[in-house]
């Protein structure tokens, strides 16, 4: 295996790893620890996503880096689902998240915890994301 294989590699299984700490572990268990309100919880969630959109945008980067630099022998399967991967980051980074951030903002801290059709929209967007890292991380290792 080469070194950038290798390290795109690394790349996915990384970016796996935060999406599942941060949307399926750490946000929906913030809200039950004692004393954090639902502003509070909605503050610290609104802070760790911006963080973690960022970490994503860097680790898209530098996988689609890597898929150039590995371009001959990249398979259309792992084009497509780097790009479709690009797009669906794009979609919730972009797009989803600013339009809840500016609602929770304009409403105030929250009072109850967003169940809106943009939460689940973003939701929806994470577990799609999920399925598709595990797919390019079987892709690539298969390769290996």
């Amino acid at each position: 295996m080469n070194a950038v294989l290798g390290g795109q590699i690394a790349v996915t299984f990384t970016w796996l790893g935060m999406v599942l700490a941060i949307s399926f572990l750490e946000a929906p268990l913030k809200f039950r620890a004692p004393g954090i309100t639902v502003p509070l919880g909605v503050g610290i969630g609104r802070l760790v996503f911006r963080a973690l959109n960022v970490a994503e945008a860097v680790l898209w980067l530098a996988g689609f880096v890597a898929l150039l630099l590995r371009a001959e022998e990249a398979s259309p399967a792992e084009i497509w689902l780097v790009a479709v991967l690009g797009a669906d980051l794009a979609i919730g980074a972009a797009v989803l998240r600013p339009i809840m951030d500016r609602k929770v903002v304009d409403r105030g801290a929250a009072t109850s915890v967003p169940r809106t059709a943009l939460h689940l929209g973003y939701v929806a967007l994470e577990i799609v994301k999920v399925g598709l890292l595990v797919a390019l991380g079987v892709v690539l290792l298969a390769v290996a």
